[in-house]
């Protein structure tokens, strides 16, 4: 009742009133809108997501006498993209992969827990950004310290972890806190453990047994509030079986682990990481790239990644500096990328769909020894059709080898 005789646009206060009105811009061009964005704002003062679709009304002589309006609550629809755009996020990190997805659903629980963490993945997965999405997330006061073991040898590294007094050693001329001094309170990320030496697994294994360590040269001992997570891209397990990783340390470390699947078994997120990545260069080198050309996502999507997503990283980063334009094209790519299409640089692409004809056509005549009769056989098409396609696409083939 108290909308009666009020204006639309006082009842609705949509962002659509005024003069973006889909209705009065239906009156005006006779032609009906369907499904226009917007939002409505209720008595409480909250946004409603809604979509607008009109239409004109007319006589039994086709003239305009009036217009109609519908709207559309998208409330669920919104709730729903949301509650899927949070499973896809867990702090930094972003994957549409399922098995990304199983590692998002622990996080948050082994967030909240003291016990020490071992992740486990390949070069480049991102262990680092899953340790420190777990600090994060576990609301610590404290630092982040992140350490590579396998960066330094053995004496620098036990100074580096426990830090020492002046006087220690040659050249100690004052006090130095070590990595578990600055993680205090935090967490201390402790990089390719699988790389330490026996001697440093030993000390390593009393300070998470009794949370005490002495800084070299020191004789008070120090406690160590803080949360270990451990990383490595090796089998700790085959390395214990060989004697080569103390057992005891193991399983001290391994009370609860992350298996960080290679980029290649999660490939639907390279679309996603490559835009992340073109952001973050913008911003880096003052540019104004928007986007990777779909020959170009098709061809990252087709390699095997042995680099993981570092590897991914440091493509996109080079093909920045080579890109002029707004887009980054397959020229753009580094060798190796393009090795995987097995269509030579020369060749005349123009579009997704020569690019895919090029990469059979090549696989074919690689697989018959560039016999052309018998990859024409494989595929299914005349040699005539072959041979078409060939100059059309402008690949160079070698002789044949049979």
């Amino acid at each position: 009742m108290e909308a009666i005789g009020a204006s639309c646009s006082e009842v609705f206060k949509s962002s659509m009133c005024g003069a973006g009105c889909p209705l009065l811009e239906t009156l005006q061009t006779g032609k009906p809108i369907i499904g226009k964005s917007g939002y409505i704002i209720n008595q409480e003062g909250d946004k409603i997501p809604i979509s607008i679709s009109t239409a004109v009304l007319k006589n039994e002589f086709g003239e305009i006498i009036g217009g109609a309006e519908t709207f559309r609550d998208l409330s669920e629809i919104w709730s729903l993209k949301q509650a899927l755009d949070k499973r896809s996020h867990v702090g930094n990190l972003t994957s549409k992969s399922s098995l990304m997805q199983k590692i998002f659903e622990v996080i948050p629980a082994v967030a909240q827990s003291p016990s020490t963490v071992l992740i486990l993945g390949d070069t480049g997965t991102g262990k680092e950004l899953i340790a420190r999405t777990i600090h994060e997330q576990s609301g610590a006061k404290g630092r982040f310290v992140a350490v590579n073991c396998s960066a330094l040898p053995d004496t620098l590294l036990e100074s580096e972890l426990f830090g020492y007094k002046a006087g220690a050693f040659t050249g100690a001329v004052k006090d130095k806190p070590g990595r578990f001094d600055l993680a205090e309170g935090g967490t201390l990320l402790l990089d390719e453990i699988g790389d330490i030496s026996p001697a440093l697994q030993v000390r390593l294994l009393r300070v998470l047994q009794e949370r005490t360590y002495e800084p070299l040269g020191s004789t008070t001992t120090k406690r160590a509030h803080l949360r270990i997570i451990t990383a490595t891209n090796k089998d700790l397990g085959e390395l214990c079986r060989k004697g080569l990783f103390r057992e005891d340390l193991y399983y001290r470390i391994n009370v609860v682990n992350i298996q960080l699947p290679p980029l290649r078994s999660r490939k639907e997120d390279i679309p996603l990481l490559v835009e992340q990545f073109i952001q973050r260069f913008n911003v880096l080198q003052n540019k104004q790239i928007d986007r990777c050309s779909p020959e170009t996502i098709s061809l990252l999507m087709a390699y095997d990644w042995p680099g993981n997503i570092r590897e991914l990283e440091n493509v996109i980063e080079r093909s920045f500096i080579l890109c002029t334009g707004q887009e980054i094209e397959i020229h753009h790519l580094p060798q190796e990328i393009l090795r995987v299409r097995q269509v030579p640089v020369s060749a005349d692409i123009h579009s997704a769909h020569d690019l895919l004809d090029a990469q059979a056509i090549m696989g074919a005549l690689e697989r018959n020894n560039y016999n052309r009769l018998a990859a024409a056989k494989e595929l299914g098409i005349h040699k005539a059709t072959l041979f078409r396609k060939i100059n059309k696409l402008g690949l160079q083939i070698p002789k044949s080898r049979s």
